[in-house]
């Protein structure tokens, strides 16, 4: 069996990069690690890196001129459609592989990265504010930003 996905366009291969990263797309790509685990192969091709793949898959190709980009991502297996539109949950890519899904769910959570400001991070506390001038945490209301 293999699996084969065909994402949008997207900054990186899995696009869990750069400032904004979709927690979608954090929990997705545990998912096919955790399939690659089960010893199922598994493709995955992004629209913007990997043109080819998308154009030499005749499937692909006639899923998009049929659609439009809204079809992806776009899985395949074993070269037939199985899910289009959106990223299917580890339960359902679980069964799609015939593989047994875990019982308790990972939860993939993301903490935001240190910002150059105070204020990127998580939201400070009620009584707390960002210090512009200090980029710090401070119960100084009027040095809010």
């Amino acid at each position: 069996m293999k699996i084969q996905i065909y994402d949008p366009p997207m900054c990186c291969s899995t696009g869990i990069c750069g400032p904004g990263v979709d927690p979608v797309l954090v929990e997705f790509t545990a998912d096919i690690d955790w399939l690659k685990r089960q010893g199922i192969e598994v493709e995955r091709y992004n629209l913007s890196q990997q043109t080819q793949a998308f154009v030499s898959n005749s499937t692909v190709t006639d899923a998009l001129n049929k659609h439009g980009n809204e079809c992806l991502p776009l899985i395949l297996i074993d070269g037939k459609i199985v899910a289009q539109g959106a990223y299917p949950s580890r339960q359902s890519l679980a069964s799609l592989a015939g593989v047994e899904s875990p019982k308790i769910g990972l939860k993939v959570t993301i903490e935001p990265s240190a910002g150059s400001a105070c204020c990127s991070g998580p939201a400070p506390k009620e009584d707390a504010c960002c210090d512009e001038s200090t980029d710090k945490k401070t119960s100084n209301k009027k040095s809010c930003c």
